[in-house]
């Protein structure tokens, strides 16, 4: 079993040999904001994920570049190696996105954390949960059923559940209104600062220090 965990290499020019070893591997992280890709959904409530994921990138002062399945931010906090994935999949497919960056760089499950909406959770409620249901989003849904566990962790981000009936999509795919726009930096930097301290602090303690807050 130790033997998966190493990545073994030649270096053409010394023919030595690099050895990834797993604590370099337990020192990866994979930090994924749940959107859609496409202009028409940028600022809504359902790209929330894509929100935070570009301010946890901006914290770690590295860019976004194009990459298989999405685009990727590739840095360091507090000399832990972190990967921002933004999925280019679509919400319902987000699964194939996370399943290939784990694959590509190595990262154990514990090391994954989701980003993403919430109706059932009050505008701008953080809730961290290392584990859990789908609890009927469609993002959550998938991953869950392409990496078959649910023991995985989820940063949720409460939009609320404002609309009346039948409006569920529209209101889902909407822009924030007036009110929550007023608002809505200082909570997308409160789950950038919550992204980080999972990388750092662990799920436990991130979830004393920043749940409900």
């Amino acid at each position: 079993m130790l033997r998966s965990l190493f990545k073994f290499f030649k270096r053409s020019s010394s023919k030595s040999v690099e050895v990834e070893t797993i604590e370099d591997i337990t020192m990866k992280y994979l930090i994924i904001g749940l959107g859609n890709k496409g202009a028409e959904y940028a600022g809504t409530r359902h790209n929330v994920g894509f929100e935070v994921a570009d301010r946890i990138a901006v914290k770690m002062d590295v860019p976004f570049n194009s990459a298989n399945f999405g685009w990727v931010a590739e840095g360091k906090h507090k000399g832990r190696k972190v990967f921002v994935l933004k999925p280019d999949t679509y919400m319902n497919l987000s699964g194939n996105a996370v399943k290939f960056w784990m694959q590509k760089e190595k990262i154990p499950l514990e090391n994954v954390l989701v980003i993403t909406d919430d109706l059932a959770l009050p505008f701008g409620t953080l809730r961290m949960k290392l584990k859990g249901s789908d609890a009927g989003h469609n993002g959550l849904k998938n991953i869950q059923a392409v990496l078959n566990t649910q023991q995985y962790a989820r940063l949720r981000f409460g939009i609320s559940a404002d609309f009346s009936a039948g409006k569920q999509v529209d209101y889902v795919l909407g822009k924030w209104d007036e009110e929550e726009t007023a608002k809505l930096d200082e909570r997308i930097n409160k789950f950038a600062d919550a992204a980080l301290s999972f990388v750092f602090a662990g799920g436990n303690n991130t979830m004393s220090a920043y749940n409900g807050k």
